[in-house]
Formats: structure tokens, sequence, C-alpha cells
């Protein structure tokens, strides 16, 4: 995150001193369930990292009480604030771990975490206990949960950051904090453009460049869990003017090298995560196999070195997909400087 983007967050801080609290009560309709809130939440556990940066960038820190389902470190925009939250898990909490926190909401990221075969629990078990609960809009709306591989479903319409976007608004308003939601979008969307910018600068000789993201797998010698292109990793390549090869509604396909190689992308993008629950997570090994095995070798990006790492969390829905487009326009630039 930029030094602007964080005197944008605290000026809306102070802003918010100011301003006056949204009318109560606020009803907010989310992924099909309508809740009504007297007061704002004043416990929350997080479960998916996204939920909770987004809460730490709202400047809602105090009201964390819990959070699981972490890929890596926080940006360092976040850490001071972040340091010392509460880790009920690393993957997917207990149900009764969450519940001894004592919420008030639980924010997921995921619908396979509270949904309707929730790995945690459903949102009707949490309502039974007078639990709210809230999921991130971008994995619930355009999407279809019952299409696709691997548990993450496809997309009946592109992800956009009008998702995220629309997730910050209804928080800042649920939380009584709308002008610092007001300036974090603000602020996003400034850091998109100058990022279009600048990839669109450094690419203006290379028209439809392609592009292939690859996050993880079960084996290395295996097919690769690659984005979609309806998912975020496919908005971050419309943003930049990238082609993702991989023409398909669903999120994270598994899609043989052999078929990658023949499309012989310009550019490898891997995520980086410190998750060890498959192989593939460990960036090094990813490197490794990219330039031993003998079909991606022979691959263009990986001749040329054109292999960006990025924090897995940038290529899930995200405010992290904005740190995604920055770094893709940075080193794309560097990397046509450099020819």
């Amino acid at each position: 995150m930029t030094t602007r983007f964080v005197s944008l967050l605290c000026a809306a801080a102070l802003l918010s001193v100011f301003a006056p609290a949204h009318a109560r009560p606020v009803t907010i309709e989310n992924c099909g369930v309508t809740t009504t809130w007297k007061q704002p939440p004043a416990r929350v556990v997080t479960i998916g990292q996204h939920e909770t940066e987004l809460l730490l960038a709202l400047g809602l820190k105090e009201k964390i009480v819990g959070t699981a389902v972490w890929f890596g470190a926080l940006p360092p925009a976040l850490q001071a604030d972040g340091k010392g939250l509460k880790r009920l898990a690393e993957n997917a909490p207990g149900f009764e771990a969450v519940v001894a926190q004592r919420p008030d909401l639980v924010a997921a990221q995921y619908t396979y975490h509270v949904g309707d075969q929730g790995e945690v629990a459903t949102r009707q078990q949490f309502e039974q206990l007078g639990i709210h609960t809230w999921i991130a809009p971008a994995d619930c709306v355009g999407k279809s949960l019952t299409a696709g591989s691997n548990g993450d479903g496809g997309r009946d319409t592109p992800f956009t950051l009008d998702l995220i976007y629309q997730e910050i608004a209804s928080l800042a308003t649920l939380f009584d904090v709308e002008a610092r939601g007001k300036a974090l979008t603000d602020a996003l969307q400034q850091r998109v453009a100058e990022a279009r910018r600048t990839a669109q600068a450094a690419m203006k000789p290379e028209a439809n460049a392609k592009v292939v993201f690859w996050f993880s797998s079960t084996r290395l010698n295996g097919d690769p869990w690659v984005a979609g292109s309806a998912g975020a990793p496919g908005w971050i390549a419309r943003t930049l003017g990238l082609t993702n090869i991989i023409n398909t509604r669903e999120e994270w396909p598994a899609v043989s090298w052999e078929t990658i190689a023949r499309s012989d992308p310009d550019y490898l993008v891997l995520a980086s995560m410190d998750r060890r629950l498959y192989p593939a997570d460990d960036i090094v090994q990813k490197l490794a196999f990219l330039r031993n095995d003998p079909v991606t070798r022979e691959m263009k990006a990986v001749k040329q070195n054109h292999i960006i790492v990025v924090p897995a969390m940038s290529l899930n829905p995200s405010l992290r997909n904005v740190d995604a487009v920055e770094a893709l326009s940075q080193r794309i630039a560097a990397f046509h400087a450099g020819s």
C-alpha cells in the first residue's frame, strides 16, 4: 500500500470522528440473508484474511476478537494495527473456538466456511446462538459454487473490483465509518488508474500479451491450479490489457502444463504464501519446477524470466487485487525497460 493511501485513510479516520452516526437500525442484505442492527457490531471474528485486512483498513482493529484462514503476512500499511490479533487457526477454525470469542458478527471470506455446507458452521447454526454472519459479496454475487473445480466454483458474471467497493460501502455503513469507507474506495480507484497507465505505456508495442496465473497444485508434476478468466486474476489481466489464456469461468481449474505450454504465455504470475497444504504452496518449489521440467522450461516466459511473484492474497478477491495490478504493471515496465 502506498504512502498516499495510508495518508488518505488517516484523514478519513479523523473525519469519521466528526461525522454523524448512521441512522439506526441499519438493515444489511448479504448473500441472501438480511440482518438488522440497532448498534454496530462490537465483537467480530474474521474467517478469511481479506475480511481481517478490510476491517483493519477501515480502522476497526479494536472490533476484531479472533481471526482465522491466513495465507501470509499482512501488507506493510496494516502490520502495526494487525500486530497481536488473536489467531484461532491458520486455516479453518473449529465452531467452538469461534463461539468462545463471544462474537456478535462472524465475517467470512468464503462461503464454504459458513455457507449451507459450512466447514466451520452454517449461518443458521450461528444465528441460533444470536451471532450474525457476513460473507464477502465476491464469493456469492454472480458466482455458482456447484460449477467448477476444487471447491472454488465458477462465475456466471466476471469479477470486477466493484464487488470489493460494494463490500467496503456495506461494512462502512454497518460500523458507522462511512467517511473511512469512501476514502478507502477513492484511494483504491486512484491506484488502479495509475497502474493501468504504467502498464499501457510499457506494453504499447506488445498488444494482447498472454499471461497465466498459477496458485498451487496437489503435486508439482501434476496439473496446476491456474486462474480462469472470470475471477479476480481475470480482472487483473483485463485491467492491464493482458490476455489470460485460461478461458473458462471456473475460478481455479486444473490445467495441464502441456496445454499451457502450447499457448506459450508471455508472463507467468505465481502465488507466494506461508500456507503449506500442498507442495506447490512453496514458491521455491514452484520456481525450481518451472526451470527444470522439460515442458515448462521451454516456455517463453520461463526462458525470458518473465515470472512475477505476488502474495497469494492478491489473487483472491480482496483489497490486495490492487496490489497485484500495481506489482504486475511495475514488473512489466521493468521487463521492457531492460529489453
